[in-house]
Parts: C-alpha cells; structure tokens; sequence
C-alpha cells in the first residue's frame, strides 16, 4: 500500500491520506511504513503530518514510537502537545500527560479548548484532583469556562473525583447545556451512588425539554438500580419503547441490570428473551442477576446455555457463577468451573482469583482456598483480605493473624476492610490484647472515624468482653450506621446487659435510625435476658408493623424471648403463624420447654418437628439433653445422646456431654458422674466439672466436691462460682475453717464473687434489686410490706427461715435478718405493692434460687393467690396456689 508510491514525489496530500486509511483500519505495521516513507521523503518534520502521527501511533496501542515522533521537535507547536497529552491520557499515563501541559505553558504555548479537554480527561480520578482544581482555574483565566466542549469534561472530571459540589456548580453555571452537559451530571450522581438526585435531574432536563438520549437512560435506568426504584424504571422503560431504543443493545443490558438489582427477576428475563442481539453483558446481567438474589439454580442452568450458544464466558462470567456456586455450596460444580477458568487462563487474574479463595472459604474448604492464594506471586489487598476473612468466617483466628503478619511482612499495607476482618478474628478467640494492638494501628492509619472499621472495634470490644472500651468506640464514632447501632446493641444482649441494650435501643429511634431484623434479634435477646415481656411485646408490635413477623430469624427470636420470659402460650402463637419453621424455630421452643422443666412436652415437639421433615442439629440435642436434665428423665437422656450419632451422623460436642454429666448429677449419680467425665473422649470444660460440684452440695458429697473443685482450678483458675461453691460446701458440712481458708484465697487473689440480682420490670423499666437493697425509691415501703408478709406465712402456714442457706457462722437471728433482705424476696414484694391484682408476677434471678427464697415464693402464691414466675440461673419456677412447677427438683 506504502511502498508503492516514490518517496521522491510523495506530497503532504498523499501521506495525509495515507496516514488516514491507516487510522481507519489501526494497522500498526503499515503505520510504521508510512512514517519510514515520511523520513525518506524529509515530511517527518512536518508539524502537520507529525501531530495524525502521534494520534496514528496512539491509536494503534504504541505510546512509545508516538513519543518518538513528539520528540523530534524542538518547539512543538499545540496541536502536537494537544495530541501528545491525549496520547499519554489514553495510555492511562495521566501523571505525564498532566507534566507535559505544564512543560507546554513554560514553552510559552497557550492552550486552547482541545488541550483543556484533553489534560483535564487525565485529572478524572481523586488523586489528581489538587491538579484539576488548578487547570480549572487556568481555564477561567483563559476564558475558555464558557466553553460547552471544556466545562462538560469539567464536569466529568469532578465527577470522577467524588467532589459532585464542584461538578454541580460547574453545571449549574453553564448558560447553554447541551445533551452532553446533562449526561455527565446525570451520570456523575449515578457513578457515586446518588441516585436520587440523578433521577431529579433527569425530570429537570425533560422539563427544560432535552430530548433524552441512549446515555442519558442508561445513566437513569442504573440509578434506579442503586435505589430499588421498580417504578420509575418500568416508566423509564415505556419513555425508551417510545423513543424506539429498546432495540440498543446497550439499554437492553442496563435494562436487565436494572430489574435484576430492583428483584424483578421475571420481567429482568423477558427483556433478555425479546433482545433481538444478546453479547456476553447480556447474558452476565441475567446470570448476576440471578446469582445475587439467590436463585443460583437458574444462574448454573443460563451459564450451561450460554456455553451451548458458542459464546465464550469472560471474568465477570466466571465471578457471577462462581459466587451462585458459593450460595449453595455447590463445590464439586465450582470444582469443574474452576478447571475451565485454568483452560481460559484467568486463574491467575486477581479477581477471579480472589473470587475463587472467597468460594472455596465459604464453602468451608480452606484448603483449597489457601492452594489458590498461594498461587499468585504478586497479591493485592483485595486477595489477602478474602483468605483472612475466611480463616476468620470459619475460626481459625490465629491463621488469621498469622497471615495478617505475613502481608505486613510482604509490604502490603491493610485496608479497611483487613481491620475488619482481623478484628472479627479477635473476637472469636477472643483475644483482647491483640485486638488493642490492632485498634493502635487503626488510630495510627487515621481509621477510628470509619464508621465500617468503627464498627469492628466495637463488636470486637464487645465480645471480648470489654463492653466499656465498646461503648467508647461506639460514643466517638462521628456517624453511625444501623450497624453501629445493632453492634453495639448485640454486645449489651450478648454480655446480658438486658437494662443498657434496651436503653440503647430507645435511644437509637430517638435517632431516627431505622430498626432492621438484626436490630430486632439483639433487642429480643436483650429482653428475654431480664424478662423484660412487656417491653418485649411493644417490639413485637413495631415488628408486625414493619412486616417482619413472619421472617423466620426474627419469628425465631420472638419465639425465645417470649420463653425466656415465662410465657409458653405466646410463644407458641408465634411459632403457629409462622409461614416457614426452620431448625431455629423449633430450637427456640424446645429450649423453652426444657427451661421450664417440662420434658415430656419437649420430646413431644421434637417428634412434631421431625414430622415437618426438619432435621435436627447440634443445638438440637444440647436443648432435649438439657429438658431430660431438669425433668429426671435419665433413660430418655441417654436414648437421645445415643441416637445423636447413630441415627443423626452428629458428633456429640463438650456442651452435650455437660448436659450428660448434669442429667447424672441432678440425680445423685455422683460417682456415674465422675466415671462419665473421665471417660469423655474431650477434655472437660470448667463448667461441666461445676455441674458436678453443685450437685455434691445439693446431695452432700464433700471429698468429690473437693476433687471436682480442684480440676475446675487448673482449667480456670479464678473461676468465683467454684471458689463460693466449694466454700458453701464446706459450711454445709460445718467445716467452717475450710471454709474461711476458701474465702481467704479469694480475697487473697483478687476474686470477687458476682453479687446477686433480681430484676422485675413494672411500666416498661427494669427495676433491680440487690441484697438488703437500700438504693429504691420504695425502700420502706417494700421492708414493711415484706415484714407483714413473713408474719403472716408464718401465722398461717408455719413458715420458718432455712438457716442452712445462709453460709456465714453467725448467730442464728442475724441469719434470718440476712434471709429476709434476700433479692428476690424484695423484687416479688415489690410485685405484690405495685402489679394489679391477677397480674403474674415475672422475676428473674442471676443466680441459682436459695431453698429459703423457694420456699417463700411458693407460700406467697398461696397467700396472695397471685402467680408467681421466677427464672433462675438454672430453669424456671412457677408458683401456684403453694405449688411450684419444679417439683422442688431444680
């Protein structure tokens, strides 16, 4: 095509043409032999020719030899810098495209309108924004602001920075706007998730009658997206039928991406059934559609048709398949998917990559995971973070911070989201130390205020137990989230701090944060904690309010609260309406029957629920295990434990062995006890051993105690429930020494026992009392009501203060007066002064219910006629008519 012409009558015309043929068609090689022709033909000094030859060389991907041209020129003149500074802006070399505008303006050349549009396209990212601000203000100064061409990249370039003031004021000033000018703050608002103000825009610029173009609604139709706003994209859609663009096959993808984003599955489907040409974007709308919202069934099936048509998937495919495949754990599939990624050479595209360690984590193969990350050479922070998270998601937290150390070490520098992730490693251990040192980096990174990192430290904090540090975090978060909010809220609850999460929670509507479903798992598990039913039952109305009564968690959680606070009936209505029961839902009502003694019910709802095809899980058996515990059903205990394996193919765990060892001790099997903890194929926790340890003082057995007390030490040894525990034994017995040694040794070592408190809620607060409480406002009232009760039971039914409940060797009346200031005698008296009559009296007890206190509350009932319900720290108590429910078992 070159060669045939000589370079010795070759005119400026005809390379001119040449070098325009060669554009059209991007051949580089021919490039080449037209500028060979021009050095022939002494053209290449050519200003002209040399500016399309620096576009000729850009456009066909050769930034270098577009350089070379450039640099045979002492003194360029614009259009070759103009064309030089586009070429580096394509080439994606913006920090040198913005260099060579400033060694322009020194060689004297004034920009004009093409130069400004083509240095400010290098500013569009917030890194350069400071450079942008500055080539805006030469703009002005050249008087080139009035220019449509110059302020519609104005606007792009702040856009693309995030700074959509400056572009609104940009916008706002430009006298004549055209279609352009619309379209890029349409698209900017869009681009950084302001889809309101987007859509705004658009019903201005129609009102000013711009006639809407391909851009401009697919700029609108993802607004739509990011606001869920179905309607205004469904009028949208009727506004582009009627403009005949539905045939675009580019609206067409948007349009699926839209109803997809918006849950609109159906109609996303038939735009894609009626497209008359589909490409790849097509189909990765439909399957991402699909994949997101959880029918990864259908995605697997499109992805298999897509393949059937021939065409090719790429790595938004393979990332939306690969994510469908992790929603249902489909991992032999993802396996096959995998092979055909290393057949299409992405396996070592970082986000594919990525993607494929995140499956494979959440999919609980670790291994696999951690065979995919270690095969990239080179990791950005994006990959670290999802096998952190994993390890972190699955409770290996000290992998976790191993690899945390390991990408320090490897110079990659943690983000946001690896603090939250290593945090969330923190707290599983739990690890306070490690998390404070990891909360000294964030304030170093200057992350404190991130409300998402904020977050983090606050759950970390609270489930390490440090709910004060927590609640610092949380009060100097600058802006807080929902999530801010629920962790904070779900740290009270976790740490049964019913009173504050319930506090929280009224501040946080005064707020006007919006509740949502794990706002309302906390605050019912807050109110279950404390009985606090009547609060519970207004949560209950704002749920039904807000439509979340029949989702399964939430129905679930109702279900417990109303259990934890006495009332079976309720709960049962709860689990009635629900219009799906999942193993959670049957859980909940199990674990209440078994807190309340009742046994045979609970194995009669756990043949129902097997009956509705629900399988049981490990939380399953720890609740019937425990129900068999309070109810002496031995034989039953054992049948089920048995079954757990044998029937069920679950591995008992270290709380269904404690439940065992309970059902022994309670009881009196004391030496079956020890013999089934030492045959336990797992260590035995602190906690199992202490079952044993307060079944020796209900049945008297001290040498056990002592060998139970001993191995609770070397597991845990400032455990304070052991050392009163063991201290109380030895009183019982009448050593009285021993016991005063115990004592000693706790003082000695800094261990303090949890006092005891009861809780009574009356006009939606929680009132506390402790012993010989003198903090009430109703304190005189309530010791002389409570004096004229025990006269009467005394009168009338013979009742006499239990002496042996008091641990102290003091005179005998100065055990009464110590009985009789007990908490839960002074809640219950509170009750009987201020709840109506008929009203059930609900209390709720830290601890275990001393017999004395037992005693009272079951002569009351009989001489108030009044119900009195009462949860300890083992089960619940219902009074009637002198009788309680535990059979005097607890």
């Amino acid at each position: 095509m070159v060669m045939e012409h000589s370079s010795a009558s070759i005119s400026t015309r005809r390379v001119y043409s040449l070098l325009q043929r060669c554009m059209k068609t991007k051949d580089l090689s021919a490039s080449r032999q037209v500028y060979s022709l021009m050095i022939r033909s002494g053209l290449d000094s050519n200003t002209f020719l040399a500016f399309h030859l620096i576009r000729l060389f850009s456009l066909c991907g050769s930034l270098m030899e577009a350089n070379e041209v450039y640099l045979k020129f002492c003194r360029p003149d614009l259009h070759m810098w103009t064309a030089i500074i586009s070429a580096h802006v394509k080439h994606q070399q913006c920090e040198q495209a913005i260099k060579l505008y400033h060694a322009m303006l020194q060689s004297n050349v004034k920009p004009n309108d093409y130069a400004y549009v083509a240095v400010l396209k290098a500013c569009a990212s917030p890194e350069a924004l400071p450079q942008g601000r500055i080539i805006h203000a030469d703009v002005v100064k050249a008087g080139y602001d009035s220019s449509v061409h110059v302020s519609n990249t104005l606007i792009d370039m702040y856009a693309k920075c995030g700074s959509l003031d400056e572009a609104r004021r940009v916008f706002d000033q430009l006298r004549a706007k055209d279609i352009i000018s619309w379209n890029a703050m349409i698209s900017g608002y869009t681009q950084n998730g302001f889809g309101e103000e987007a859509l705004h825009l658009l019903d201005q610029m129609r009102q000013e009658g711009i006639q809407a173009d391909a851009f401009t609604y697919v700029s609108a139709l993802k607004a739509c997206g990011i606001l869920g706003a179905i309607a205004k994209g469904k009028l949208i859609h009727v506004h582009i039928v009627e403009c005949g663009l539905e045939s675009n096959i580019f609206i067409g993808n948007t349009l699926i991406d839209m109803y997809a984003k918006c849950g609109s599955l159906e109609t996303a489907h038939q735009v894609f059934e009626t497209m008359p040409h589909k490409d790849l974007v097509s189909w990765n709308a439909m399957i991402a559609g699909y994949a997101q919202h959880g029918f990864s069934e259908k995605a697997l099936q499109l992805f298999e048709y897509l393949q059937k048509e021939g065409i090719r998937p790429n790595r938004v495919t393979f990332v939306s398949i690969l994510k469908a495949c992790c929603s249902i754990s489909a991992i032999d599939q993802a396996k096959q998917i995998h092979a055909q990624i290393i057949d299409a050479g992405l396996e070592s595209d970082l986000f594919v990559g990525s993607t494929l360690v995140d499956m494979y984590s959440n999919c609980g193969s670790l291994v696999d995971a951690r065979h995919v990350f270690n095969k990239f050479p080179a990791r950005d922070v994006v990959l670290w973070n999802v096998m952190i998270a994993g390890y972190a998601k699955h409770g290996d937290s000290k992998e976790a911070l191993n690899l945390f150390r390991e990408m320090k070490s490897d110079h990659i520098q943690p983000d946001s989201v690896t603090y939250v992730c290593i945090l969330q490693a923190c707290a599983s251990i739990p690890d306070i130390d490690e998390g404070k040192l990891i909360h000294t980096q964030v304030i170093e990174r200057g992350l404190e205020g991130s409300v998402f990192v904020g977050n983090g430290l606050v759950d970390m904090y609270a489930k390490c137990g440090s709910i004060d540090e927590a609640r610092k975090v949380f009060d100097r978060l600058p802006a807080k989230d929902v999530v801010s909010w629920n962790a904070m809220i779900a740290g009270y609850a976790q740490q049964g701090l019913g009173e504050q999460a319930l506090h929280l929670f009224e501040l946080m509507q005064q707020e006007d944060m919006k509740p949502n479903d794990a706002t309302y798992l906390s605050i019912l598990k807050a109110c279950g904690s404390i009985a606090a039913i009547d609060q519970g039952k207004r949560i209950h109305a704002q749920i039904i309010k807000c439509g979340l009564e029949t989702n399964v968690f939430v129905g679930s959680a109702l279900v417990d609260m109303y259990s934890k606070c006495g009332d079976l009936n309720e709960a049962n209505k709860v689990l009635i309406k629900l219009p799906v029961r999942n193993v959670v839902s049957w859980n909940a009502m199990i674990s209440g029957h078994a807190q309340h003694g009742l046994g045979k019910e609970a194995l009669q709802l756990y043949k129902e629920m097997q009956r509705e095809g629900i399988k049981p899980d490990s939380a399953t058996f720890v609740s019937l295990l425990s129900a068999c515990s309070h109810a002496n059903l031995t034989h039953e205990g054992f049948d089920l434990f048995h079954s757990m394996l044998d029937d069920h193919g679950i591995r008992p765990e270290l709380q269904h062995y404690g439940c065992m060892v309970d059902l022994l001790s309670r009881r009196g099997s004391l030496s079956e006890a020890e013999k089934f903890v030492i045959k336990m194929p797992i260590v035995p926790s602190a906690d199992i051993w202490m079952s044993v340890l307060a079944a020796c003082k209900t049945h008297g057995n001290v040498e056990l105690a002592r060998r139970s007390f001993d191995s609770i030490l070397k597991l845990e040894p400032s455990n304070d429930a052991a050392y009163v525990l063991m201290a109380n034994i030895y009183a019982v017995a009448g050593r009285w020494v021993d016991s005063l040694e115990i004592r000693k040794t706790m003082k000695t070592a800094g261990i303090r026992k949890i006092p005891g408190c009861t809780w009574i809620e009356f006009n939606n607060q929680m009132h506390r009392f402790v012993v010989e409480d003198k903090d009430h406002p109703q304190k005189k009232r309530i010791y002389a009501t409570l004096h004229t009760l025990i006269g009467r039971i005394k009168d009338q039914f013979g009742y006499e203060p239990d002496l042996s409940c008091v641990l102290y060797d003091v005179p005998d009346h100065k055990k009464a007066h110590l009985l009789s200031a007990h908490s839960e005698k002074l809640a219950l008296t509170f009750g009987l002064i201020n709840l109506p009559p008929g009203v059930p009296i609900r209390i709720v007890k830290n601890l275990r219910t001393c017999a004395d206190c037992h005693t009272f509350a079951k002569m009351i009932s009989k001489l108030s006629g009044r119900e009195i319900i009462e949860r300890d720290a083992n089960r619940f108590h219902h009074f009637r008519d002198g009788v309680c429910s535990c059979g005097d078992y607890w």
